[in-house]
């Protein structure tokens, strides 16, 4: 396991790559995995590492509270994928296989029949690594506030019955009480969802359903992922 040494552009690139699809780097909630891995970070990632970059700015909103957040620090090699592909030249050697394909055949008309079989093996191959490249699934990561009526509204179980949403394409995330005044909190709470199966506007019509709790629900930010 291991994202490299996250001090450099390959290390950055695997570390956005691992968050494509996942909010932390273990779990569904900010752990001390986020805080071991934050800190080997030099700097916030490049726009470029939209993944990367979106959960160091999240990681770093805890900054005050890392010491509070669950599980134990392991070592820096202890997280991540499962095995580290060379990013310096593995691209390039793939860019190389596909500059081979002689996708129009040779020119010569006596070309041969193992020259021909040798072709039709080699385009076969190029089609079956098109087909094997995964499709991009479209994600966002929304935060919500979610306003109870007062301030004698039990604010655990409005929490647990937000979370007791479940849906295809959603997962919930982080989530904490934020002051309003008059000794009313309200529950800021994220999720990522995929964008093609869940909306705000069903995350909305869901939540406010629990009408003894909640008193409306708000998008506080929403980001593409």
């Amino acid at each position: 396991m291991g994202f490299g040494d996250l001090k450099t552009p390959a290390g950055l690139q695997v570390l956005n790559d691992y968050l494509a699809d996942k909010s932390y780097i273990e779990g569904d909630v900010p752990s001390q995995a986020d805080v071991a891995v934050f800190e080997a970070v030099s700097g916030p990632p490049p726009a470029d590492l939209c993944h990367a970059l979106r959960w160091y700015n999240h990681i770093k909103s805890y900054e005050k509270e890392k010491a509070s957040l669950p599980g134990v620090k392991k070592s820096l090699g202890k997280y991540g994928p499962a095995s580290v592909e060379d990013t310096t030249g593995s691209g390039t050697a793939d860019a190389k296989d596909d500059d081979d394909i002689d996708l129009f055949g040779s020119d010569d008309e006596e070309e041969s029949e193992e020259a021909k079989r040798l072709r039709e093996e080699r385009l076969a191959q190029y089609e079956s690594k098109k087909a094997k490249k995964p499709a991009v699934v479209a994600k966002s990561s929304i935060l919500l506030d979610v306003k109870p009526w007062d301030d004698e509204t039990d604010m655990t179980k409005l929490e647990e019955c937000v979370r007791s949403i479940q849906a295809d394409g959603l997962v919930w995330g982080s989530s904490k009480l934020v002051p309003v005044g008059y000794g009313i909190k309200k529950l800021q709470i994220q999720c990522v969802v995929e964008d093609d199966k869940v909306g705000t506007d069903m995350l909305e019509e869901q939540i406010t359903a629990f009408e003894d709790y909640v008193q409306s629900m708000d998008v506080a930010a929403f980001n593409k992922i």
